[in-house]
Formats: structure tokens, sequence, C-alpha cells
């Protein structure tokens, strides 16, 4: 179990805030030496907490405004079915993200497209095609928002 002390929760939100900053000014910023906090980082990626570093883009400046979720049920409920079904909503350039779900839906797939004649061709000439695709139930994003930093509990 990774160490979640005040000078990891520190680190993990800082990097949250900017992953470029150079591990000088991050030791500064936490109140750490330089060697202390550079192993700390890289005990933070060695035991998993840190999976990558990415840069966070503008989807509108992406010629992408028009975001939404698309809920979709699928039938059979079989491991080929999921499996495919991910892999090509994962194939997609309009998706964001996709997320395998209980309950209503089995998947919750995030998509951005440049406007409401895009969506309507991904939902239904694409993601309806699919063989498994029982139901489509699609829900426009009016702002998407995160919180940042996440924090271990």
């Amino acid at each position: 179990m990774p160490n979640f002390d005040t000078v990891n929760r520190r680190l993990l939100a800082e990097l949250q805030r900017n992953a470029r900053q150079t591990n000088r000014e991050l030791a500064r910023i936490i109140g750490t030496a330089e060697s202390t906090c550079l192993e700390r980082v890289r005990l933070l990626h060695a035991d998993g907490v840190i999976t990558g570093h990415h840069t966070e883009v503008d989807l509108p400046a992406l010629g992408r405004p028009v975001q939404a979720i698309i809920g979709v049920r699928l039938q059979p409920k079989t491991r080929a079915a999921v499996d495919e079904f991910r892999t090509l909503a994962l194939a997609l350039a309009e998706t964001i993200a996709a997320f395998h779900t209980a309950g209503a839906d089995d998947f919750l797939v995030h998509v951005a497209v440049p406007g409401t004649r895009e969506l309507d061709g991904l939902v239904l000439d694409r993601l309806a095609a699919h063989w498994a695709v029982a139901e489509l139930r699609t829900t426009l994003v009016y702002e998407h928002s995160r919180r940042r930093p996440v924090e271990p509990l």
C-alpha cells in the first residue's frame, strides 16, 4: 500500500496541477529536498499511483465543441459482445472515454464531435450498426467539469 502522508499528498496535487514542472520547482513548492522529491515521485510511479502524464486539450479548439454521453445496452450480454463493443468504441476518433458499467447501460461512451449532424451519424451509422447493440440513449453535455486534484481517501 502506497504511503499517502502529507508530502505525497502535496506531490500528487502539484503534479496533477502541472506535471511539466521540474523536480527542482516541485521540491521547492512542496518544501522538501530535491533528492527526496525525486525519490517520492519515483516510488509513486513504481507503486502504480502515478500511471502517466498527459496534456489536456480544449475540444472546441480541436473543432469538437459538441459533447455527448451515449448509453449503450448490449444484447446478448456476453464477454465477446462486451469486448468487441469496447474495441469499436475506443477505435472511434470521436470517443473521449468508454466506461463499461453495471445497471441499465452496459457502456457509457463520452464523445466529442463538430456538430449535431456528426453526432447523429456517429450514433446511427456506426454505433447502432454494431451487431450487439440493443438500445442507445444519447445525452448532450452542456458543460464538462473535472475535480482537480484527485486525492486519496
